[in-house]
């Protein structure tokens, strides 16, 4: 819980792929709330307050998952906002002439970004969801102990660049410093 909060105000993008996390752990003990405090919860040792108030954190995202559909796979609405705004940003740094880092960024990535389009037959998602999908991917293999090609560890330092930058335009957004 303050993970998440202290996330969304630093790094939206860690944010985001925390918030997936979330949803897995929490599909992982089939939205039971009980188990996963047993099971997991418990091994964090935390003060009663911080348990429960974790614990009740856990218990309504587990109720949004079940009265949004997404209990079995997707993303929470709130997340998926989060993902609108950020494709929002997106279009609008690249109209910028302001930001030809941003842009420079983007196009060393889009390669990339089209072969994942092209593989992942997912043309109905945004560039921007696409390129978190990949990151999260690469977290799951790499909590998996999976092996990562290099060619893969390439494409995603490139999408990583390129989403951080955007991550850190959206953080200057919200602080009203952003110049468009």
């Amino acid at each position: 819980m303050n993970i998440s909060k202290k996330l969304k105000e630093e790094n939206i993008a860690e944010y985001l792929l925390y918030m997936w996390q979330q949803e897995d752990l929490l599909r992982a003990y089939g939205l039971d709330v009980d188990r996963l405090a047993a099971e997991y919860l418990s091994r964090f040792q935390l003060a009663d307050a911080d348990a429960k108030a974790l614990r009740q954190w856990y218990d309504d995202m587990a109720e949004m998952m079940r009265s949004e559909g997404v209990a079995e796979k997707g993303h929470l609405q709130v997340n998926r906002n989060i993902l609108i705004l950020l494709n929002d940003l997106h279009a609008e740094l690249l109209r910028s002439a302001k930001h030809p880092y941003y842009s420079a960024a983007y196009y060393k990535a889009l390669p990339f970004i089209v072969e994942l389009r092209q593989r992942s037959h997912t043309q109905e998602e945004s560039e921007i969801e696409n390129c978190f999908d990949a990151l999260y991917g690469l977290l799951l293999l790499r909590l998996q102990g999976k092996p990562v090609s290099p060619e893969t560890e390439h494409a995603m330092k490139a999408i990583s660049d390129f989403l951080g930058m955007l991550a850190a335009y959206y953080k200057e957004e919200k602080a009203g410093t952003l110049e468009l």
